[in-house]
């Protein structure tokens, strides 16, 4: 894959609000995670697991191995020491009440200058609290997830750099708590901004974490940071993706693929969810192989954290696989040169995936980098029988809302219908 990089030099207007904390963080030596664009054109089921569940897990956290009681006391402690840099104001701005409905409508695909996020600004506060906030997040998360979130906040900073967009929200990310940070009790970490909605669940009663739901994004799909180095956050959920799809026969493509055009989001970040679920292959026509380059496709999203947090995931999901459905439309090869990417969605009892390439940069040119399509990508985590650990329902987000049919984020499927033939050269 090849693709021109911009100048350097930023077109923000003078009197644009610079937000950088990105880059304060970046050049604090926290490591920015993602593969080089050059890798992006490789097609191998060889590097995605295909033999058992516990296998998956290793590759989606080849460098942790946590468990689950101590990723909820970590994060714990670490939130407690953010909430002690707070002043009195401030922690009561960033705590909620645990079933707080705040939880389900604060998070979304859209700014946040059109959605409002709960709790603080990241970006309004001083560089020690800024610190420590992020810290939470490094508790909380695998390398791995933690690269894939910074890989996507340092995205939001080059736009912010480089591009033509004048959206203040550029950059700006929200933290907030649901209640009491505990290791013994049940409470929620909430953390986002446009291109991201990490919304954690952590129970040590139950000794149990859950993402879902979550928002991950991607604009531009592949960039430079300040360092030179280049960054492509999605690779890893891309060839995990392709994997699958080069592991299938014709026969079982035609009941997978949906058409070329790319369907647009049923599910947004923020909405309410009917879960559409069997349209595509069922999980019950697959090999034992396949199922697990499924699974590792899924691990993506419920892999955020340690190792047995997302085994534990794995197996719930795996138990309903059978009765899971995923179908595809788009293009039917990981090269981000030709055609506007891909869709798919994952639909099942205990899983709900959709991945969409947004037909539009939203106003984010940047002159010889991809903010459409390939480049510009809004996906969704949720588990139809446990979001939010089934603690609060799912309410419509506030300001402009999520929901089917707005810009970028709903609408019907793709056109192709059910058994259309993927193109040639799939």
């Amino acid at each position: 894959m090849m693709i021109r990089r911009s100048p350097s030099t930023s077109s923000a207007s003078p009197g644009r609000r610079r937000i950088a904390f990105v880059s304060v963080l970046l050049a604090g030596g926290l490591l920015l995670g993602g593969c080089t664009a050059e890798t992006a054109g490789t097609n191998s089921a060889t590097s995605a697991s295909t033999s058992t569940v516990s296998s998956t897990v290793a590759s989606a956290n080849s460098t942790d191995s946590t468990t689950t009681a101590e990723t909820i006391t970590d994060t714990a402690a670490a939130t407690e020491a953010f909430l002690q840099t707070l002043s009195a104001e401030q922690r009561e701005a960033v705590l909620y009440a645990y079933d707080d409905e705040t939880k389900t409508t604060s998070w979304s695909n859209f700014p946040v200058t059109f959605v409002d996020r709960a709790g603080l600004n990241i970006s309004e506060l001083t560089d020690e609290q800024r610190a420590a906030a992020m810290k939470v997040l490094e508790a909380l998360l695998s390398e791995a997830g933690y690269d894939t979130v910074t890989g996507i906040m340092g995205g939001d900073e080059y736009l912010h750099e480089n591009s033509t967009s004048t959206e203040d929200s550029l950059g700006q990310y929200y933290i907030a708590f649901f209640g009491d940070p505990s290791n013994t009790d049940a409470w929620a970490v909430q953390f986002g901004g446009h291109h991201l909605g990490i919304n954690a669940t952590l129970d040590g009663s139950a000794d149990s974490i859950t993402f879902a739901p979550t928002h991950l994004g991607i604009q531009p799909a592949v960039y430079t940071d300040a360092d030179g180095n280049e960054v492509q956050p999605f690779d890893g959920i891309y060839t995990s993706a392709f994997a699958f799809y080069d592991s299938l026969s014709d026969e079982q493509r035609a009941q997978l693929y949906q058409g070329e055009t790319v369907a647009n989001m049923v599910c947004a970040p923020g909405s309410t969810c009917d879960y559409p679920t069997g349209t595509g292959l069922s999980g019950s026509d697959l090999t034992d192989a396949q199922k697990q380059l499924l699974l590792g496709v899924i691990a993506n999203w419920v892999g955020l954290a340690d190792e047995e947090t997302t085994a534990d995931a794995l197996a719930k999901i795996e138990a309903s696989l059978d009765e899971t459905y995923v179908n595809w439309s788009g293009a039917t090869e990981y090269d981000m040169t030709q055609g506007d990417g891909i869709y798919f969605q994952i639909s099942g009892p205990d899983v709900y995936v959709e991945f969409a390439a947004q037909q539009g940069s939203a106003g984010a040119d940047v002159e010889g980098v991809n903010t459409s399509g390939w480049g510009h990508v809004h996906t969704i985590y949720r588990d139809p029988s446990n979001d939010y650990a089934g603690s609060v329902v799912q309410q419509e987000a506030t300001g402009m809302g999520g929901g089917a049919g707005a810009p970028g984020s709903g609408g019907a499927p793709g056109t192709g219908g059910p058994g259309s033939t993927p193109p040639n050269g799939s």
